[in-house]
């Protein structure tokens, strides 16, 4: 490839991602259609955006290298190194690391959001660093998905990498959809969501048929599943036609992820046609870097600029060397349980053992007559203010050492700390030692299984107590 093609397609890719990031922002978990034509509100700097800063956090770590290498366990390094955020699957990989869980298993143990964007919006380095080479950009994504997720979320920055890879050899966006497509597996539902987008956007090429159809099929309790945003980003580009302003619009429009998924799309047309941004996207965010207050402990380029030129440089000596992944013993959580007619006051008795913090109990409750009671014991090592959360689509009831902390009627799910449904968790103030959780389970929907995320998080970072479930 041409060098000074290769550096101005690199340099469309981050100025695309931070237009695109910059529109959807505002409009994060909102549900649509918006009607965005442009900014709104129009910025004045570039908003940060967890999309650039953790790429940004990685090519700080490999710079360092004496020999700049891609590895998902130096960069579950700098997870621990550099990184405070505390949301959706981030808080979980950090909680896994801190307990000895090291890649790929921290990124699949007990974690309910291995389906999450948080990797997928992840992709741009590696096809920055391997341009027109998507298999080793496949690979480079596996290293850093794994480290935070598994399954459609880890296959989601894998496809988009080798799809970004692509981008810099070819220009049609069908083709490097299937080139996308090609490295990741057939049966996953990832795939079925692109494909799906494809072929309603072939039935009636229109935004509101395409929501209608997206929605219907994959809308879910978290906005940042991929398995609704993908065929979101995909509908963008198709309806978009090779026009950045209207492909960018289009994906923000339709809400979920929008600060991601219109990132995502800004800088597959930044890569796809560099000169294609018009510069009323660029002149009101400038090309300063802008990072999350979050990032820590790094240096990073002072622009957009440097950035890119930076990473056109490292491209020459970057290598792949994954390291084996060390197996280790889960960490199960103990409880005592008992199923009781409603109104009983059956105290539990059976000993049960979940394989985590996501727990679900074995069998269907005989009927919404019958309860199910659980009572925990948890650690914290400090006095202080903690969050204690209870997440579940069932009614429940929760109290800690006797008193009530909660309960809501049955709803969505969400087991974040930062974005748990309302009266699923708590803030409160512990002192040092173990507690009791008591937990009431009533009104399962029909034909689930009765299913929660427990955990307890440090009141001022919302960071996940490690193991405070592990109380013999």
């Amino acid at each position: 490839m041409d060098e000074k093609l290769y550096r101005r397609k690199v340099l469309g890719c981050w100025l695309g991602k931070a237009v695109g990031g910059t529109l959807g922002a505002p409009f994060e978990g909102w549900d649509g259609p918006h009607h965005l034509e442009f900014y709104d509100p129009v910025p004045t700097t570039m908003v940060p955006n967890d999309d650039l800063d953790l790429q940004v956090v990685w090519f700080c770590t490999m710079r360092k290298l004496a020999k700049p290498v891609v590895d998902s366990q130096i960069l579950a390094g700098a997870w621990l190194d550099n990184v405070g955020f505390p949301c959706d699957e981030y808080g979980v990989a950090i909680r896994n690391l801190r307990n000895g869980i090291r890649p790929p298993f921290s990124g699949s143990y007990d974690n309910w959001f291995v389906d999450g964007m948080g990797a997928a919006i992840r992709s741009e380095i590696w096809a920055c660093l391997a341009p027109g080479d998507p298999e080793l950009a496949a690979k480079f994504a596996y290293e850093d998905a794994c480290v935070d997720h598994a399954g459609n979320g880890m296959w989601g920055e894998v496809f988009l990498a080798a799809m970004e890879s692509a981008a810099f050899g070819e220009s049609d966006v069908r083709r490097i959809v299937e080139i996308g497509k090609s490295c990741i597996p057939a049966d996953c539902e990832l795939r079925t969501g692109i494909e799906d987008a494809i072929r309603w956007f072939d039935e009636k090429p229109q935004f509101d048929y395409l929501f209608g159809k997206i929605m219907k099929k994959y809308k879910s309790d978290n906005f940042t599943d991929v398995k609704v945003n993908f065929p979101i980003i995909v509908a963008g580009l198709l309806l978009g036609n090779g026009d950045f302003s209207k492909s960018i619009c289009e994906a923000v429009n339709f809400g979920e992820d929008t600060d991601c998924t219109g990132a995502t799309v800004g800088s597959i047309m930044g890569i796809l046609n560099p000169d294609g941004i018009p510069e009323k996207w660029l002149k009101p965010i400038g090309r300063t870097m802008v990072l999350s207050p979050g990032i820590t402990g790094i240096t990073p380029p002072a622009t957009i600029d440097e950035f890119s030129d930076e990473i056109c440089e490292m491209r020459k000596v970057i290598t792949l060397d994954p390291h084996p992944a060390k197996a280790f013993k889960p960490t199960p959580v103990k409880a005592l349980a008992v199923v009781r007619p409603y109104r009983s006051k059956a105290e539990p008795t059976e000993p049960v053992t979940f394989s985590g913090n996501c727990c679900v109990w074995p069998k269907p409750l005989p009927d919404n007559h019958h309860e199910l009671l659980l009572k925990f014991r948890f650690r914290v090592p400090a006095d202080g203010e903690y969050c204690v959360m209870f997440n579940s689509r069932a009614q429940t009831v929760v109290q800690v050492d006797g008193e009530l902390a909660f309960r809501r009627e049955p709803g969505s799910i969400v087991p974040s700390f930062h974005r748990a449904p309302w009266n699923q968790s708590r803030r409160m103030f512990l002192k040092q030692g173990v507690h009791e959780l008591e937990a009431l389970v009533q009104r399962v929907p029909d034909g689930q299984l009765p299913t929660w995320v427990i955990g307890v998080g440090y009141g001022d970072t919302l960071q996940w107590v490690p193991d405070a479930f592990l109380v013999d």
